[in-house]
């Protein structure tokens, strides 16, 4: 008879942070260059080459911290964690072991059974490794230390999230958050947000771990929620045909739907940790965290709440808007312009959504800019514009961020307000359409569609709706 299993779940969450240069030394860390031009002898481990920290590693660590609650280390150290691999140009990595800048935080989420905490172990600084090309056609391996040295944060969460749902939802919630403080912008499809999935399963009831293995660089969230899954399948099956699991590093192969073992799992003694003798201690001082703590930004549980006193747009808008920065910061700066906070949400809500799905784009990719949005708004209030002219503009200005007022002006789209000549072409629609008078006039309220969609067309578009109907009617 099977057993009940519960699956215990820690994640290890690989960040790039947003700064123009690496976390020793002084080359870009801009995305998509040629390969192995953004080295230097610091980053490519040159002998004699020494590190320098970059300050603004340890503001986004500390800021990062904050929003988490974590506690922060008034004295911390780099380590380094020694091992051999090609894409690591010096053999060792420069880390945080001993004395990590951030320690005892969590985030709040959706669990399954409520409002959860996830604890945070620690977060730690360290360096990002180099990058292996494979090139089947020439049967080589290529490496690009463009990476190599590009500055990272480690978040260490405690083993307390039990599904892939949680997961996901303890991901997406960092993401926000970091997102929202400007520290990365957090896209796994570049690689800027990794997660490792340290994963165990256990008796229902049992108090005690289970073996754990760890499934390496997971980018999306779709494979961790497909790897999560997967192995808590394949444990189970191993301990309900009374074999053990073995405690190793995975590799999971999202098209093929399974992990693969590719190494025993290392402990900290294996890689030889010891204080890197080339970079200082770091010290904080009051004075430096309460720079970082004065510069926190509201993040998105503080603004969701704002919004609900604020605005009168429904919870679900809310929830949405809040849920990427790039959207809320959009909101906000649009409706202050047009003091019009329910019809900047509706756009957002409606079209925006809509062309970002058949674009295939997340909202941190919208281009259009609030001024734009708001100038919209307001040749549509003013009925210069109407709603169909409305909506043709905006796709535009969705690819473009063109102004709106300078493009319906060029294109000769606002409204005809003059009430003689939209007379004139109603009355002319009418005798043209003798059968949908008739038909309007036997109580058959689609004619008056048609008839209102004659006038539109026969105005290419630029007649204010509401005032074709009234007409219609009056001269009917």
């Amino acid at each position: 008879m099977s057993r009940l299993y519960e699956t215990v779940i820690g994640l290890e969450v690989h960040v790039e942070l947003a700064t123009k240069t690496k976390i020793f030394c002084g080359c870009s860390t801009e995305f998509g260059g040629r390969p192995n031009s953004h080295t230097c002898p610091v980053c490519t481990g040159m002998p004699g080459a020494l590190p320098v920290l970059n300050k603004k590693v340890l503001e986004y660590a500390v800021a990062v911290g904050l929003a988490t609650g974590c506690d922060i280390a008034r004295y911390c150290r780099f380590d380094r964690k020694n091992y051999f691999y090609p894409d690591n140009p010096q053999n060792y990595q420069i880390s945080q072991l001993y004395l990590p800048i951030c320690r005892n935080g969590y985030v709040e989420i959706e669990g399954e059974e409520g409002e959860k905490r996830v604890g945070i172990h620690e977060i730690h600084m360290e360096e990002d490794a180099g990058k292996l090309i494979h090139d089947e056609r020439e049967d080589c391996t290529l490496v690009d230390y463009n990476r190599s040295g590009v500055p990272l944060i480690e978040i260490v969460s405690e083993p307390h999230m039990r599904t892939a749902r949680e997961v996901i939802a303890y991901l997406e919630k960092l993401k926000l958050i970091i997102q929202y403080l400007g520290a990365s912008d957090c896209k796994l499809q570049e690689g800027s947000m990794r997660a490792d999935v340290n994963l165990s399963v256990r008796q229902v009831g049992t108090a005690e771990l289970g073996t754990r293995t760890e499934m390496k660089n997971l980018n999306s969230f779709r494979a961790i929620t497909r790897a999560i899954e997967s192995e808590k399948n394949r444990q189970i099956d191993l301990l309900e045909a009374g074999k053990c699991v073995v405690q190793e590093t995975r590799r999971w192969d999202d098209a093929k739907e399974v992990s693969y073992a590719m190494r025993s799992k290392e402990d900290a003694q294996d890689y030889r940790y010891f204080p890197d003798p080339d970079l200082t201690p770091v010290s904080i001082s009051d004075e430096f965290l309460e720079e970082i703590r004065a510069r926190q930004p509201e993040l998105p549980t503080e603004k969701r709440k704002r919004y609900k006193k604020e605005f009168d747009i429904p919870d679900y808008d809310i929830d949405i808007i809040t849920g990427s920065k790039r959207m809320a910061d959009i909101f906000e700066a649009a409706a202050a312009l047009c003091n019009q906070p329910k019809k900047v949400s509706n756009w957002l809500m409606g079209e925006t959504l809509r062309l970002l799905k058949e674009n295939e784009l997340d909202p941190e990719d919208i281009r259009f800019s609030p001024e734009n949005l708001a100038k919209l708004i307001l040749l549509t209030e003013s009925r210069a514009v109407n709603s169909t002219v409305a909506k043709e503009v905006f796709e535009v200005m969705f690819r473009e961020d063109i102004d709106p007022e300078k493009y319906v002006e060029e294109k000769g789209l606002r409204t005809v307000n003059d009430e003689r000549a939209l007379r004139r072409t109603i009355e002319k629609v009418i005798a043209d359409n003798p059968q949908s008078v008739q038909d309007f006039r036997s109580g058959k309220d689609r004619a008056l569609g048609f008839l209102v969609g004659q006038t539109m067309k026969a105005m290419k578009g630029k007649a204010d709706p509401a005032e074709v109907n009234r007409l219609l009617k009056e001269l009917l």
